[in-house]
């Protein structure tokens, strides 16, 4: 299962892309000047997640930019010198957050498929004053890092957007090193809830539709290979769909 809400078609599937990518470049073009609103204007998505220390130590625009449905920094336990990937980085604020946790003799990968974001978070982590960063342009099912490169992989509220679930599960498995983890904040559904039911409560691109269930999610990371999966609801976004914090190792 690609997820719920997946389109049935290639022509659908190029159009929802393109939607997708025009929602978060329009996002990028607006952080410089507005307060974020959250996913689609949702407060319980964005900069309201983040705790005010957290919040300071990142450029305003990274703040304005996040349309997270969590926190992936605060649960992913990163340590000096670990190697990090932020799967759909956005404005690059989980990155930079990221990168002064695992410090100089660590370094953090951010990943997105949206040209907008990418040149907003460079900025951003330039005026961060934080240099073990990378910005990488393409997309989650297909990543730009060779095999067993990364220590950890966080996402904040992306995996959810992606057409091709079990490749970025794949692919997750295929970066990560022997003994990686993964710490990944998203939008999950009830099990009680069918596609459809998931549909009728959002749309695709506003990061509803697409969620999984906590048991496809859960079965999808075992099917890749993922030990130690955990799947904890965090706060409600509509009825009977969650944030949630995802928790997997690589083991072998």
């Amino acid at each position: 299962m690609a997820g719920a809400g997946a389109p049935t078609s290639p022509a659908e599937a190029d159009a929802l892309r393109t939607e997708i990518q025009l929602r978060y470049a329009a996002a990028a073009l607006a952080a410089g000047s507005a307060e974020s609103t959250g996913c689609c204007g949702d407060a319980n998505f964005g900069s309201g997640l983040y705790s005010d220390t957290e919040a300071g130590q990142v450029p305003s625009a990274a703040l304005a930019a996040s349309l997270g449905c969590g926190n992936p920094t605060a649960v992913a336990d990163l340590q000096a010198g670990q190697t990090v990937l932020d799967l759909g980085s956005g404005g690059g604020i989980d990155v930079i957050l990221s990168a002064r946790r695992v410090g100089p003799t660590g370094f953090a990968y951010g990943l997105d498929m949206t040209d907008e974001m990418l040149a907003l978070a460079r900025r951003n982590a330039s005026d961060a004053g934080v240099t073990n960063v990378e910005f990488l342009h393409g997309n989650i099912e297909q990543i730009p890092l060779p095999d067993s490169s990364v220590d950890v992989i966080i996402s904040n509220c992306v995996v959810n957007l992606s057409l091709d679930k079990p490749a970025v599960f794949a692919e997750m498995f295929r970066v990560l090193r022997r003994g990686g983890r993964v710490g990944v904040s998203d939008v999950v559904a009830e099990d009680r809830l069918s596609a459809t039911d998931r549909a009728r409560r959002g749309d695709f691109v506003c990061c509803i539709a697409g969620a999984l269930s906590q048991g496809e999610y859960a079965d999808q990371l075992r099917t890749a290979g993922f030990a130690d999966v955990e799947i904890t609801f965090t706060h409600s976004v509509a009825d009977g769909m969650h944030g949630a914090i995802v928790r997997a190792t690589k083991q072998t």
